[in-house]
Parts: C-alpha cells; structure tokens; sequence
C-alpha cells in the first residue's frame, strides 16, 4: 500500500453500505478502543421530529474493536460533505485513531472518525436489544426504514467479515428478525429494494443468530462505490 497524502474516513455505519460520496482508495478494518452502539437517536433520516430512529455510534471501550471500512477522501467537497451529514445532521463530532487494514501486510494508518456521546441533542442511551429492535421497528423516516439501516449494516458485516461477531448488533437484528416474524411482515416489507432482489432465510447458528438474509444484499458494494456521487445521500 503506499503511503496516501490524503485524509481517510472511517465507515463504521451507512458508509459501510451507502458511501454517497467521491473517494479513492477504500481498505476494510478495524479501529481499536472503540464499540459499535445503537444509542444515537435520528430525525432526519430514519425517523421523524418527536419520534427518532436508533443510529450507530461508537463509545470508547478498552480492549474492544470496531470493524468498518477506511475511506481515502479526496478534494474538501467530500470532507464538506460529509461534516454535513454527520455533524450538523448528525450530532457527531470528529476525532482521529488509528485504523488496521484486515490485510496485515498492509501498515496502519490515521482515520478521521465521526462519533455521537452523551453531549449530543439526539443522544438516546443504553437500552437492551429488544427495547432498541422494537423503536427501529416503529420508526422510518425520509431516508427509509430504520430496519432497513440495522438489517444493511448486519449484512454486510456477515458478508464481508464472517469471521467476526459483533454481538451488540447481533443481538438487535436477531431480535428485529423475531419482532419483525411475530408482526405477521417480512425482511422485504422494510427494504428499499429491486423487484429481482428475493428474501432467502439463511442459518447463521454458528454465528450465534439465524436471521433473514438478502439475496445479493448491497447489490455488489464495489459498483456502489465506483458510482462516486456527491449528491447528499441520506443515512
């Protein structure tokens, strides 16, 4: 890998999914000393004014690790795009770590990364999963279903990490998948998607959950990113 002079992004969220923005080189990794957690509330895009959706952000966690994707940004547009998104949509703020390429031949390098804490107006908290399954249940918003962004980011970590369990997120989708099973509705009923894309029911056991899959889920992640808008792609 050679050195970039660029700054980097690291997706731990939609981005990971959605990138909705211009960027170079894209690595898959983790940052560590942080956890992934649904306590961000959100009203601009997976819920609505009084009545948020629950949104990922990081807290700081000794011994923990994150995976995501590092994103090379290029040009202030894409930066400005997405402190935009993040921080006066989001309620984030920036702060720099370390990221680790999952491909250990290639060194480590600085990440910005945006992350919500107990300072921010949409601040929601701790609450079990099935609490924070059955409010992503209850809420969308001019973006799509707060389903759709849980269920999108499980996906794609089954997909592109099998081999790591992120059992905060885990948990969520399995009880989301039982929630959404006792409604009477199905994965598809939540999901912003093409006519052709089918729901297949997938045994993840090993992985400590059996939970819908989508077939063909990110409709291949690599075309998404090549499209390269800088369009303001909601969460």
């Amino acid at each position: 890998m050679e050195v970039s002079t660029f700054l980097w992004v690291f997706g731990y969220g939609s981005l990971v999914w959605k990138p909705g923005f211009e960027h170079g080189n894209l690595e898959t990794g983790h940052i560590e000393g942080f956890a992934r957690r649904f306590w961000q509330g959100n009203e601009n895009h997976r819920g609505r004014p009084g009545k948020p959706g629950r949104v990922a952000t990081l807290i700081e966690a000794q011994g923990e690790l994150t995976y995501g994707v590092a994103m090379e940004l290029k040009g202030e547009e894409a930066l400005d795009y997405l402190n935009n998104r993040e921080m006066k949509l989001g309620g984030y703020e920036q702060k720099l770590t370390t990221f680790h390429p999952i491909n250990t031949s290639k060194p480590s390098f600085p990440v910005l990364v945006y992350i919500a804490n107990e300072n921010s107006t949409s601040w929601l908290g701790p609450a079990q999963p099935e609490v924070i399954a059955e409010q992503v249940l209850h809420s969308e918003g001019p973006s799509g279903h707060n389903v759709e962004y849980v269920m999108r980011l499980a996906m794609w970590v089954h997909q592109a990490l099998p081999s790591v369990v992120d059992e905060h997120l885990f948990a969520i989708e399995e009880s989301l998948v039982q929630q959404i099973e006792d409604s009477g509705l199905g994965l598809e009923d939540f999901m912003d998607v093409d006519k052709d894309y089918a729901i297949e029911l997938r045994d993840l056991t090993d992985r400590g959950v059996t939970t819908n899959v989508l077939s063909g889920v990110l409709k291949d992640y690599a075309a998404q990113c090549e499209r390269k808008s800088l369009k303001c792609v909601k969460l």
